[in-house]
């Protein structure tokens, strides 16, 4: 049986993966991603690393499908190009695909890094291999993954951009799209702490999370959690109001596409039980009654090895050839 080699583009480093055709993890690595120069010495890097790592362990080409890639920014999957991946310093065109494929000499796919994580979590996490599931990461940023018929949904480019799904939109926080009211801004990492500022503002009981804002203190969203768990009144408000966006967006989603499941990913996700029942209560309480009782919110399984299963999965394609 052929392998596959998956790999995770993010701004600070690149996994690597060596997967077999059922998905399992064999070896991974990673190294820092070198961004300066306008990102021009990533593409080299990734080349170099995998022939490295292929001559290390005498591993033959042939024995290999492919590569698939997640990457930050706008993809053209045919061209296999990518651009206004900010924080990787391209803000123009990059020829990825041939390079990489050329540089290797094994045939290369690359998606969207949202997409490919939801790849991985259908495949081998909590979509359990469903043909039907939609992921959404909460992150720095809120992004997601729409998978239907067993097929990724790109729509004309931009399909599951689940981040900007607007859920206040007379008067919510500014968003980097230049809209106001984006999910993003109330239910990533950062959106949380924009909440407890806000919810601070007004808030008259005793609370630690309340007093360090008001004290200039950095609060995170880790903390925020941590404290709502304890039974911290302020915090639990803002974990509810959180909550209550993030299971209000899950029903427009679960009523529009009616997937077997929604999964929720990302570092906030680590939050774990303590969310998903608090965002399955608000989906519930939105969602058609149909999709209510059928669609179930989960929590992601596969953390940071999400990127590169899903990536591996996307070289499936080329096992027949």
């Amino acid at each position: 049986m052929k392998k596959l080699i998956g790999i995770d583009l993010g701004g600070t480093s690149i996994k690597f993966g060596i997967l077999t055709m059922a998905g399992e993890v064999q070896d991974k690595w990673a190294i820092p991603t070198n961004i300066l120069e306008d990102g021009k010495h990533i593409v080299p890097d990734i080349i170099a690393s995998i022939n490295h790592r292929l001559d290390l362990y005498k591993l033959d080409k042939s024995d290999f499908a492919g590569i698939g890639m997640g990457t930050p920014g706008t993809v053209d999957i045919e061209a296999g190009t990518v651009r206004g991946a900010y924080n990787l310093n391209w803000a123009e065109t990059q020829e990825v695909g041939k390079a990489i494929s050329d540089g290797v000499g094994l045939p290369f796919i690359l998606d969207n890094d949202a997409n490919v994580a939801a790849l991985g979590e259908r495949w081998m996490g909590a979509g359990e291999n469903n043909p039907d599931v939609v992921f959404v990461t909460l992150g720095t940023g809120v992004g997601g993954g729409i998978i239907a018929n067993g097929e990724l949904v790109h729509g004309v480019g931009a399909a599951g951009e689940i981040g900007h799904i607007n859920v206040e939109p007379t008067d919510g926080f500014e968003c980097t799209c230049g809209n106001h009211g984006c999910l993003e801004t109330v239910t990533s990492a950062t959106g949380i702490v924009r909440l407890a500022y806000k919810f601070a503002e007004s808030y008259e009981g005793d609370s630690h999370i309340k007093a360090s804002i008001d004290n200039g203190e950095a609060v995170t969203s880790k903390d925020i959690f941590e404290a709502a768990e304890a039974g911290d009144a302020f915090s639990l408000a803002i974990v509810d109001k959180f909550a209550y966006y993030l299971g209000f967006a899950a029903a427009n989603i679960g009523s529009t596409l009616n997937p077997d499941s929604i999964v929720i990913g990302g570092g906030v996700s680590a939050a774990g039980e303590f969310l998903r029942s608090r965002v399955e209560a608000s989906f519930k309480k939105y969602a058609f009654p149909t999709v209510r009782n059928t669609t179930k919110i989960k929590l992601a399984e596969l953390g940071n090895d999400a990127g590169i299963i899903g990536a591996a999965s996307l070289a499936l394609k080329f096992k027949g050839e």
